[in-house]
């Protein structure tokens, strides 16, 4: 189990890291986290939603991503409450505090179960916690962190960012704050994300090692990669490139790893006022309360900053909830309950608010001219049923079975698209990118190719280098 000192100190993906070396060591290998907040979700091999992270570990050990390996995940809502989804379905809506007192002893119960199976069935079960294990207010209540390494009697690895400072002190700290049962599952350390001479650190390893019998692991080095992270410290890029793409930042925004080929190839600047937003590309991205941050935008003057940049020449991109709301009308009983609601109007489709939702993997066919006749894939997560005259792409294939029927919809100088990751296509954005290049007077680029799995298998190698891998193997007999 990897745990860490603190939120952001690198636990999902150190443990994907993990997941790819047993892996490739020839072990069969699955990862799990009891419960997970996130806002990027994505959809499991049985049509459910998991966070996003245990989604990528599941890739790391090449394996399809299930709902076994993230039974409880939290979706944040705004107002204090939280959407509540288990087992890939949501089953309601929970503040903090009731999810605290009534929910999480029965959930914990049934994840623990969905564990005892993976343990069974795995040869090895790299568990990513939550946050910090030893968080006093909340250590009672905590079902992510040392109660799950108790009941699957797991040896932890924990975990500090070295590179936020003042790592020592956090791991002393976290030590102090377990029970003398908690220690004993505690197997060593690790120091991640540093920038320098690792040999320097010795006097700190011995005196961890002296008091607390536990060896250091190893230093795994500050390393760029295109590994999408968990969301929770997540800082919003303003990067005004060649072309101003600008996203607006929205109060309940979710799956904003759809635009990371965007940043890498040109930079993005994520607005949240009506007098920043002058961009060549705006694009109003996906959202977990769609009605809510519709009417967050007109009530502050976004949704006119936008018609009037679009108006000046601006070209504007819905996707997922953001598509919802740049169309003509919304009708929302079921996540708002606010029934009829009027869109930006600037792409002919209306969309119906449906009890259900749609989970699913798709590949699709362009049908906006310029991209005419272009395949790509990407996944879909939404409540809403929306039909258009004028439909972005023909979805081709869900889930690998083959299918047909209409997506999104294109507008003068507008489209929208369910399709969550279209951009990850990353022959669509360079051909989209260039055609508005051109308009600039700019000279063409080429974006990067990107493969997600040599970005998995490049930062693998890398902490597998950086640790004693025989070490945490002979922990656990293998």
């Amino acid at each position: 189990m990897v745990q860490g000192t603190s939120s952001g100190a690198g636990k999902s993906l150190l443990a994907l890291a993990l997941c790819r070396i047993f892996t490739n060591l020839g072990y069969d290998v699955v990862p799990f986290k009891s419960q997970n907040m996130s806002l990027n979700s994505a959809p499991s091999v049985e049509g459910g939603e998991i966070s996003r992270a245990q989604y990528l570990q599941a890739l790391a050990c090449k394996k399809k991503p299930s709902v076994k390996f993230n039974p409880i995940l939290l979706k944040p809502e705004g107002n204090m409450k939280s959407q509540l989804v288990f087992m890939g379905r949501p089953i309601g809506s929970v503040s903090a505090r009731e999810y605290m007192l009534s929910r999480k002893k029965d959930l914990f119960s049934k994840a623990m179960k969905v564990l005892d199976g993976l343990l069974e069935r795995h040869d090895i079960v790299v568990i990513e916690g939550a946050g910090s294990p030893v968080e006093i207010n909340l250590k009672d209540y905590d079902i992510a962190n040392m109660r799950v390494a108790k009941h699957a009697n797991a040896q932890v690895i924990l975990v500090a960012d070295i590179d936020r400072g003042g790592s020592f002190a956090s791991i002393v700290g976290t030590m102090e704050l377990l029970s003398e049962e908690e220690r004993k599952l505690v197997t060593g350390f690790i120091f991640n994300k540093f920038r320098g001479d690792a040999s320097l650190l010795k006097p700190g390893f011995d005196y961890l090692e002296r008091r607390y019998g536990k060896k250091v692991l190893g230093v795994v080095p500050y390393a760029e990669h295109r590994i999408p992270e968990e969301d929770s410290l997540t800082e919003f890029p303003k990067v005004k490139g060649e072309l101003h793409i600008q996203i607006v930042k929205l109060p309940h925004i979710s799956n904003f790893t759809d635009f990371e080929p965007l940043h890498w190839a040109n930079g993005v600047d994520y607005v949240s006022r009506a007098e920043e937003i002058k961009g060549d590309v705006i694009i109003v991205p996906g959202s977990k309360n769609t009605v809510e941050d519709l009417l967050w935008m007109r009530e502050n003057g976004i949704e006119d900053a936008i018609l009037e940049a679009h108006r000046d020449g601006a070209f504007v991109i819905g996707i997922c909830g953001g598509f919802q709301m740049l169309g003509e009308e919304i009708i929302d009983r079921v996540e708002s309950k606010r029934g009829k609601i009027r869109g930006l109007g600037l792409l002919k489709a209306r969309t119906l608010f449906a009890g259900t939702k749609r989970t699913n993997h798709l590949k699709a066919q362009i049908l906006w001219k310029p991209l005419e006749g272009m395949a790509v894939e990407g996944y879909e997560i939404r409540m809403g049923r929306s039909t258009s005259e004028r439909p972005f792409s023909v979805i081709r294939e869900i889930n690998g079975k083959p299918a047909f029927e209409y997506d999104g919809a294109i507008g003068e100088r507008a489209f929208g698209t369910y399709l969550h990751g279209i951009f990850h296509n990353l022959g669509f954005t360079e051909r989209f990118l260039n055609m508005l290049r051109r308009e600039k007077g700019l000279e063409p680029l080429s974006v990067s190719r990107w493969s997600l799995e040599e970005e998995i298998e490049g930062f693998a190698g890398l902490v597998e280098k950086s640790i004693d891998v025989g070490y945490i193997l002979e922990g656990l007999g293998l």
